[in-house]
Parts: structure tokens; sequence; C-alpha cells
């Protein structure tokens, strides 16, 4: 985020009238604001359901495998999916950038033809959802509902939550680019993590360090074939929605514990809040931070104090150095004793 800076001439003594107490406070409590993400897998919120998602983190791959009816028959396409839905897909190292999706990505589709029985080709990548705010402003705008109340009668009895990810288009930069979308559903099933037959991408990553490969390393250890995977691909279909516009459309479907509405509750070690550690810190640090920014502004108007001058106690602080230092000494001289006296030893 750029800030914008003005200067103005310091060659006169006299301070400006005020400073707004409300300025400087805006601007100490706006910077955290700007690392806030539009989907948070820690806290899925639906109709006053919160879901942690955060342990299906990481790339998980399905695949689509479709036959051409159009033309020559006998020709197969191969279409991956690869969903994150904690961070942004990263791209291969080493590997060609036209044959992955943009940065900012969290679901991308590359599809790929087979030539023969062990080789295909690269066809097109295909961003489905993701934030490309730096790029063309679009967002993923995750739209998250819980599935007993979807007008599908087939799912009121169920119960887990359907996330809606937007932001991908193809092509990407055309003007006229096909928008697309995807319908993830999270489905309670208590006997699975969701991590059963898992498939993740397993290849080296810009940006990886030793923790991304070790917990995709234990997530296939995780991976349980006999039950079947956990997520699965079920349809890619383009269809038409508002004033006939065409949308690309991805739906795939994940069975696990913690789109369970007690998954919070079954959680080893789980807590309903924050420590009391955690808020003693929190309110410790805004009390000092509001005197401090208090004792500015007051300095600042009363006396036109400038640089260390503007912080209430500003000798003491300058002075909190030498103190350490004094003290350090007095403990080092404490503990190395009065020392060893000079003369002879006696014999």
């Amino acid at each position: 985020m750029r800030l914008r800076t003005s200067s103005s001439s310091t060659s006169s003594s006299t301070p400006p009238s005020h400073l707004s107490l409300a300025s400087l406070s805006t601007l100490f409590l706006a910077l955290p604001a700007v690392v806030s993400a539009n989907l948070n897998c820690h806290d899925i919120g639906a109709k006053g359901q919160h879901f942690d998602l955060s342990p299906l983190g990481g790339p998980h791959q399905v695949h689509w495998r479709r036959e051409l009816t159009d033309g020559a028959p006998g020709v197969f396409f191969n279409t991956t999916f690869t969903i994150d839905i904690c961070d942004k897909l990263k791209w291969t190292k080493g590997g060609n950038k036209d044959e992955e999706c943009p940065h900012g990505t969290r679901i991308c589709g590359v599809e790929r033809r087979e030539v023969s029985a062990n080789e295909t080709e690269f066809v097109r990548a295909i961003p489905i959802a993701g934030d490309y705010k730096t790029q063309n402003g679009r967002t993923i705008d995750a739209q998250w509902e819980l599935l007993r109340d979807s007008k599908s009668n087939h799912d009121t009895n169920l119960q887990g939550v359907r996330g809606v990810l937007h932001g991908g288009k193809y092509p990407f930069n055309d003007k006229k680019g096909v928008d697309q979308q995807a319908i993830v559903e999270f489905i309670c099933d208590h006997d699975r993590t969701g991590l059963e037959g898992d498939e993740t991408d397993d290849s080296d990553k810009e940006d990886d360090d030793e923790e991304d490969k070790v917990k995709r390393d234990d997530d296939e250890d995780d991976g349980d074939s006999k039950k079947g995977r956990s997520l699965q691909f079920l349809k890619y279909w383009e269809e038409e929605q508002d004033k006939g516009k065409k949308v690309g459309v991805l739906r795939l479907q994940w069975r696990t514990k913690y789109a369970c509405e007690d998954a919070k509750d079954s959680k080893p070690g789980s807590s309903s809040g924050w420590g009391f550690f955690t808020w003693f810190i929190i309110i410790l640090f805004l009390v000092i931070a509001s005197y401090l920014i208090f004792g500015s502004w007051l300095n600042y108007n009363r006396y036109g104090a400038r640089g260390w001058d503007l912080l209430p106690h500003g000798d003491t602080i300058r002075d909190v150095p030498y103190i350490l230092k004094d003290w350090a000494r007095r403990v080092a001289n404490t503990l190395q004793g009065p020392g060893s006296r000079g003369g002879y030893s006696a014999v």
C-alpha cells in the first residue's frame, strides 16, 4: 500500500494551532487493516455458524477426463483442477508460466490433450477463482450458505456449508472472456478428515519452504484410498446466467469432519475464545498506544513540542538504555563477586 505524504515548510517555529487526535489514531489503527483477506479458511461464517477449514489447506487436485464429441472421435482431454482454499496457488519452479494460472488464483484448471498413452500436450489454463486486484480488480467474493438452508430438497438433510467463489475469467486478459466461478460443497462426515484418497500437487513451487513440502508429504500419508476420495469433481460446464451472460461453473464436493457444526467442540484442546494472556497483551498494547498518542497530541498542541519531546516522559524514555546498561553492569559485578585479593598466597 502506498501512503501519500505531503511536505510542509519547517522554517517557522510556530506550531499549527492544533493536530487532530482522530487523524493520528486513525492512521495508527488502520495500518494492520491492509492484511485482511476476503477468504479466511480459519473462520468460514454462514448464518451464525463458523467453520475452521484450515486443515484442508494446501494444493489438492481432482481430474476430469472427457472425450471430444465433435470432430474426430477418440480424442481425449484431461483437465486437472487444483484448489487451495487457504492461500493462492504457487507457480512451479522452472515451469512455463504460460501453462499456469495467474498469480492470485485459488482454483485453477489446466487442460491437456492426450496425444498418446504416455504423452499429452498443453491446451489451456483456466483461472476459476481467485483475487486479482492488482491485475484487473477482480476479487474472489466468497459467498457462503449452510447446506440445510439450500433451496434444493436433496441438500436440506445435509450438514455442511457451500461456498461460491468468483474472480476467474477465461481468457484472463480478454475483455470478452467468459467469467468463471466455483461451487464447492463441504459436506459433514465425522469419519473423514477430508484428505482420504487425496492427490496433492507435490511439484516444487516458487517461494516454497521446507514446511510446505513436509505438509504435502503428511497429507499424502493421511490419505486412505479404501474410503474413496473425499474431494470429488462433479461437473464443469458453461451456463447462461443474468441477461444471457455465459459463465463457466466448476462444481466440487468435499466430505470432511471439519464441515460439521460441532467440529470445534470435537477438537482436542479447542477453546471457545482467546486465552487470558492474549487478551492481557492486547489490552496492555491498546492502553500504551492510547497513552502515547494522547500524550503526544497534548504536548504538540500545548507546548509545540517536536521529536522526542512529543512523547510523554521523553527524558525517561531516552534514559532507558543507560539505566539498563547500568543495571546489567551491577548484575555482572554481583555475579563475579569481589574478585581475588592481591599479594602472596599462604604457604
